[in-house]
Formats: structure tokens, C-alpha cells, sequence
């Protein structure tokens, strides 16, 4: 019969037991604390989820309820009543943004207030709403970021008008709409009489996008631009 052989733990084994007995000491000593704590988490979620059910959920419908007929002003181009009201029923992109602009609908009522301020020539007040817009809308971001640009322009900021111009031909990155903001771009800069800058963008158009409307008559501004150089 084969001899028992008695075996010592190792250190790493005893380290690891050692590692236990203390977590065991440490649950027992404080497992009030630790009942608490997870407790407190529980109720912590819990309230969460009940102020985003019964509150945040049904003020974004009433939001949306109440951005309705703004939407159809705005596609109507009728700014002012857009952004202030009808004085009846509907309580314009303000009223919106005072009432609900914590949800994700009053944040677009920013935006279209700021559009409507735009077209009313009100280009401070513009970007006072256009330049908080985050939504990150592949859509809608090289507009939002194409009229700031306008402001600017508008504003005598030529030079950060530019800026913006760039930024939202980028964004846009389409054959179709990032020619337009270029375009503004090379104008801006004429504005400027930043001739050469001007006929570098009118030669981004004219070379990366042929099919353009903005690229069909294009020669025109190079030549237009070319002559304030000699």
C-alpha cells in the first residue's frame, strides 16, 4: 500500500487563502453596508426608469403633439408664425422650446427656430439657436452647418463664413450638395478679394464635381476671379 504523502501549501495557495479568508472577514464585517449600498442602487435604477416612463415619454409625445403644425408653417416658408404662434392653438417653435426643450423634440425646435430666424434677417438670434445643434444628423448636419456659415456672411464674418462653408461641403460629402457650399466658399472669398483661394475652390468644382450643377457655368467664376489677379 502506496504511503500517504503529506503536502504543504505553497505560497501562491496559502497568498490565495489568505486573499479569501480576509473578502469572508470583510463581507461579514460590513455585509449591512454592502445590503444597503445594493439596495440603494436598485431603488436609484428603479426611479430612473420610472421618471423616463411617466414623465420623459409622454412630455416627448405632447412635444411632438404640439411641433406639429410649426412644421407645416416652415415648410410653408411663414417664419414668423412658425416661431411665435398662431395666438389659438399652436404655441410656435418658442413655446415649444420653453415648455419641452429638454427632449429630443425641443432640441429640434432650436433648430427650426433658428431657421426661421435666418429667413427673418435676424442672424444673431440664428445662431443663437443653429450653433447648439448636436443631433448628428447625416441630413440635416451640412444644412444646419451651411447657414451658420450664412450668418456669419451676413454679419460682415466672412472669413469664419468660410469656415463653416468648408466644414458643411465636407459633411455633405455628395456630388450634389457639398458643390453648393463651395461655391458660397469661392464667393465669400471673392467678397474678401482672396481671388486665389476663390479659383482653388471653383477648381475643386470644376474637377471633383463635374456633374454639378454648380460646375456647369463654373468657368465663368474662374475666369471672373483670374482677372481681379492680373
Amino acid at each position: 500500500m502506496a504511503k500517504k504523502v503529506k503536502t504543504t501549501p505553497t505560497q501562491a495557495e496559502a497568498n490565495v487563502g489568505e486573499i479569501f479568508s480576509k473578502s469572508e472577514r470583510f463581507i461579514e464585517t460590513y455585509k449591512n453596508h454592502i445590503l444597503i449600498g445594493i439596495a440603494a442602487v436598485i431603488v436609484l435604477v428603479v426611479a430612473i426608469l420610472g421618471v423616463r416612463q411617466y414623465y420623459f415619454l409622454p412630455k416627448e409625445a405632447e412635444a411632438q403633439e404640439a411641433i406639429f403644425p410649426g412644421e407645416n408653417f416652415l415648410a410653408n416658408q411663414q417664419w414668423d408664425m412658425a416661431l411665435n404662434g398662431d395666438s389659438a392653438t399652436y404655441i410656435g417653435f418658442l413655446g415649444v422650446i420653453d415648455e419641452y426643450g429638454f427632449t429630443k423634440t425641443g432640441k429640434l425646435a432650436k433648430t427650426y427656430a433658428g431657421i426661421c430666424y435666418y429667413h427673418l434677417g435676424k442672424y444673431d438670434e440664428a445662431l443663437n439657436y443653429l450653433k447648439g445643434y448636436s443631433a448628428g444628423d447625416k441630413l440635416i448636419d451640412p444644412v444646419v452647418t451651411g447657414l451658420i456659415g450664412d450668418c456669419y456672411v451676413n454679419t460682415n464674418e466672412a472669413e469664419t463664413g468660410i469656415k463653416y462653408f468648408k466644414e458643411a461641403a465636407s459633411k455633405a460629402g455628395s456630388e450634389y450638395i457639398s458643390p453648393i457650399y463651395l461655391k458660397k466658399a469661392g464667393l465669400a472669398y471673392e467678397s474678401l478679394s482672396d481671388f486665389k483661394n476663390a479659383i482653388e475652390v471653383y477648381n475643386i468644382i470644376k474637377s471633383k464635381y463635374a456633374k454639378s450643377l454648380e460646375a456647369a457655368d463654373i468657368d465663368k467664376y474662374i475666369d471672373r476671379a483670374s482677372t481681379q489677379l492680373k
